[in-house]
């Protein structure tokens, strides 16, 4: 197979999540493929085999679930990709959509119960409020808040609602309440700044009041146990050095513990009656979902950077094969690297052909609170077999390495997270990895915002930049952006732009458009509600005022495309771009 029809056909490749099973019917449910060619709904009947397709929107579907006795699929309905609207409702078995009884809005948040009770999460301009939806009757607002709020979790009997909201002004180290059905609180759980508390789920069993929540205490994320009603506490103590997710086994009397380092992921059991802590065999890799079946088994979706996605279980079979396997890839390569902040984690990935110094991208992963890892990424792929060493760097503010690393930005974004950067590439081409004469800077959203911001602070450095759905002018972003993100904007720069001007105009890229040299192309969906198409428009504009012109590729979504050829679309624009740019540069 030749290299182009290789990287196309790890895109075209079907790909699934792992599917959410209902709680009371464990037979079944629901996963998100992309096999129709977009990103949408799928119900399936594990007893039967049977599995049927329930969306099917010209740009794909991004949220949806199932409620815990199986009757109902729930998924959100947008507009283009705006990420506004409300939810939908269809039977397992199928018939029409039925529009859920709650007035649109930026989704917060869904909590469903066993007895058909509803607590929904939503923004506006508004605010945040929680509603509390029932069939025939109106929906009733139970918690509202100017600062950001998002349902964590319903009890299985729908008595309990627990709400991370942040009404002490950040929104990046959320406290938890528990509220009743009608708004009466519960228990509060509140760790005091720059400590964060995130709701995973309530005890899967009808009346067991217990909460399961993820607290940083110890700088880093680490499992408790909460009863909000008598607000008795147990932490959990693991003996393991990354960051941990977790989820209830289904009799509640464990954890699956999900522990993420170094950009690898082990599962382990935690036995909340003995304490003992056993290991799951799984391969080396990324665990992007798993979840622990009634039968006590292990299903989860894992990947390496070599070897495409499956979805395994942890009795040695694989779960559910969405249709024809992706070629494979190469290996990633680990570097650690001293920066200015400390030591930073970076992956390398080479070409199977060539010779070093080679040409190389910089690919920059979003978020900032997100991290690059053992993972199969076709997009990596794409550009290992175009013949360039893709190189991704867990800069300050990647999660995986503790509070403090994550927390770093606080005040002064994107320079932190690009002198990081830069330690990696002095590294890279002082052993000969990377050519310094032809290095392209990518990214998509926040490290579409991050290549803006290296195109400009550091313009002598940089061949060629590719932005995807980036930040440009942080100001305008505000103005424009959903409550959720104002939320988060003052939260990471310590107040809004109008009490902090100045610090959010030295953090834009549109401040440093005029030092930009290298040619830049820039991919951006026309209704992105998170880095809006106005912003983006500022700064291209200032661009041109100096006579340079950039490249924009407009498409009809939101913040990234769900749909596969759009996907193969844009990657062949980006490759192509950076060949032609370096080949401009000789």
């Amino acid at each position: 197979m030749k290299g182009e029809e290789r990287w196309q056909a790890r895109f075209r490749a079907p790909r699934m999540t792992l599917p959410i099973w209902a709680r009371q019917a464990p037979h079944r449910a629901v996963y998100r493929s992309d096999a129709s060619g977009a990103w949408e709904i799928h119900a399936w009947d594990r007893s039967t085999g049977r599995t049927r397709q329930v969306t099917d929107r010209p740009g794909g579907t991004a949220r949806g679930t199932i409620d815990p006795t199986g009757q109902w699929i729930w998924w959100f309905a947008d507009t283009g990709g705006d990420e506004y609207g409300g939810w939908m409702r269809q039977r397992f078995s199928g018939g029409p959509d039925v529009p859920v009884n709650a007035p649109p809005g930026h989704p917060g948040g869904l909590g469903l119960s066993v007895a058909g009770d509803a607590a929904v999460g939503r923004s506006g301009r508004d605010g945040f409020q929680v509603l509390l939806v029932r069939d025939q009757e109106e929906p009733v607002t139970i918690y509202e808040h100017a600062e950001h709020a998002s349902v964590a979790a319903m009890s299985l009997d729908g008595s309990l609602i627990a709400v991370e909201h942040s009404e002490q002004g950040d929104s990046r180290h959320p406290a938890l309440r528990v509220i009743r059905a009608d708004g009466r609180t519960v228990g509060e759980l509140d760790d005091g700044a720059g400590k964060g508390l995130t709701g995973v789920g309530f005890a899967p069993a009808l009346g067991d009041r217990r909460l399961l929540v993820l607290h940083e205490r110890r700088g880093r994320r680490e499992p408790l146990v909460w009863d909000p009603q008598t607000g008795a506490l147990r932490e959990i103590w693991l003996r393991v050095p990354g960051d941990i997710d977790a989820t209830w086994y289904d009799d509640g009397r464990a954890l699956l513990i999900v522990h993420n380092h170094r950009g690898r992921t082990e599962l382990l059991r935690y036995d909340l009656t003995g304490g003992g802590l056993t290991p799951i065999d799984t391969p080396r890799g990324v665990i992007e979902a798993a979840a622990p079946r009634p039968d006590g088994s292990v299903e989860y979706a894992w990947s390496s950077a070599s070897q495409p996605p499956v979805i395994r279980s942890s009795n040695g079979h694989v779960v559910m094969n969405p249709g024809r396997t992706a070629p494979a890839s190469v290996p990633v390569e680990d570097v650690d690297i001293e920066g200015p902040g400390g030591r930073v984690h970076a992956l390398v990935s080479r070409p199977e052909t060539g010779t070093p110094p080679y040409p190389t991208v910089f690919l920059l992963h979003g978020g900032p609170a997100a991290r690059d890892g053992d993972a199969f990424l076709p997009a990596v792929a794409a550009w290992v077999d175009s013949g360039f060493v893709v190189i991704r760097v867990n800069y300050r503010g990647s999660t995986g390495y503790g509070s403090a690393w994550r927390d770093a930005l606080h005040g002064d974004v994107g320079h932190i997270e690009l002198a990081d950067v830069t330690a990696v590439r002095e590294w890279a081409v002082r052993r000969g990895v990377a050519d310094p004469e032809r290095l392209v800077l990518a990214g998509s959203s926040w490290g579409g915002y991050l290549t803006l911001l290296g195109l400009g602070t550091q313009p002598k450095i940089w061949a060629a930049g590719i932005a995807a759905s980036p930040i440009a002018d942080h100001i305008a972003t505000y103005e424009d952006e959903t409550e959720r993100l104002r939320a988060h904007h003052r939260a990471l720069l310590g107040g809004s732009p109008e009490e902090l001007p100045e610090r959010y105009a030295a953090c834009s890229p549109i401040a440093y458009a005029d030092l930009v040299q290298a040619p830049l192309l820039v991919l951006a969906g026309e209704n992105d509600p998170r880095c809006p198409m106005r912003q983006l428009e500022g700064y291209l504009d200032a661009l041109a005022r100096r006579g340079h012109q950039a490249h924009i590729h407009r498409y009809d979504a939101g913040h990234g495309t769900l749909v596969v050829a759009e996907l193969i679309r844009q990657m062949s624009l980006q490759i192509d771009f950076a060949i032609r740019a370096l080949e401009e540069r000789e």
